[in-house]
């Protein structure tokens, strides 16, 4: 059966939003009216879902919506360009702030979802690769598996959450479209990709770790080769190898389950402070 064009296919509803952004670790904002006095668009329970680009679902229009839509992206994008996780609560009089004639009050609860808070690039889709990223599958990650050849994902990877599988059979093209900060771990089926790969995350030089599979006579080649590369000792330092130090046990399972706890110690965590939710002293101010 065809597909309706783009124009004809109907809305996503916030609900249906919320799943897919949560599924896949992608910031955005719930949006909940949670109070209405006198006339108002719409009644409380209503709800929309906002992102950085698009918006599913409505609060009833009109410039209180878009009023809620900039404090949102606004808490979206964060002082830094991090999103602010956190709940929010938002007073509009629709005669007074908005501007609207309606001549209503309402609060609007604001829920931040900032998405994942690490990214795991996973280059090669072999056994090890496999093990690797049904493993991370319970794990708040986002994960991008690339592979140079044609056909390599399983057929399961299209049903994971937080995966997202690239054909990348240009290795600096995939190097350069990872976001910084990310977590790199290389080992696809060739030991001069491998190299190509490790070269150009590290002229790169904004991953939070690097780890190449292989074992210490290979890594010993590689750093012969970098070296003359220009890659200094403190560049060649940061890169792991091997990793899956998984004892006597050379299973790919095993290997995969040492190199993500591994990973785990270096993975950012925030911390959590004593005050969470909202603010009783704002609660109060509100509803006195």
């Amino acid at each position: 059966m065809a597909r309706a064009p783009a124009s004809e296919q109907r809305p996503e509803s916030w609900h249906a939003a919320l799943h897919r952004l949560q599924r896949d670790g992608l910031p955005h904002a719930l949006a909940t009216q949670v109070t209405s006095a006198g006339s108002t668009p719409r009644e409380p329970g209503a709800r929309m879902v906002i992102t950085a680009d698009a918006v599913h679902d409505t609060l009833g229009g009109g410039t209180f919506e878009w009023q809620t839509i900039e404090a949102a992206r606004k808490h979206l994008a964060g002082s830094d360009g991090k999103a602010e996780p956190g709940m929010y609560l938002e007073a509009f009089s629709l005669g007074g702030r908005s501007g609207q004639c309606c001549g209503g009050f309402v609060n609007v609860l604001l829920e931040v979802f900032p998405g994942s808070g690490t990214t795991l690039a996973i280059f090669g889709a072999g056994h090890v690769g496999q093990e690797l990223v049904r493993l991370a599958a319970p794990l708040p990650w986002r994960v991008l598996w690339h592979d140079s050849r044609e056909d390599a994902f399983p057929d399961w990877a299209s049903d994971q959450p937080r995966l997202e599988c690239h054909h990348a059979p240009d290795t600096q093209a995939a190097v350069d479209a990872l976001p910084p900060g990310v977590h790199a771990l290389v080992l696809t089926h060739d030991h001069a990709e491998d190299r190509a790969l490790v070269d150009a995350l590290l002229r790169r030089g904004d991953a939070a770790s690097l780890g190449l599979i292989g074992s210490r006579s290979k890594w010993a080649s590689f750093k012969g080769r970098l070296r003359d590369g220009g890659h200094d000792d403190a560049a060649l330092a940061r890169v792991r190898c091997p990793i899956g130090d998984s004892g006597g046990d050379k299973t790919p399972y095993a290997i995969a389950l040492s190199a993500l706890a591994e990973l785990l110690p270096m993975i950012d965590t925030p911390e959590r402070s004593d005050q969470r939710g909202l603010d009783p002293a704002e609660l109060r101010q509100h509803f006195s």
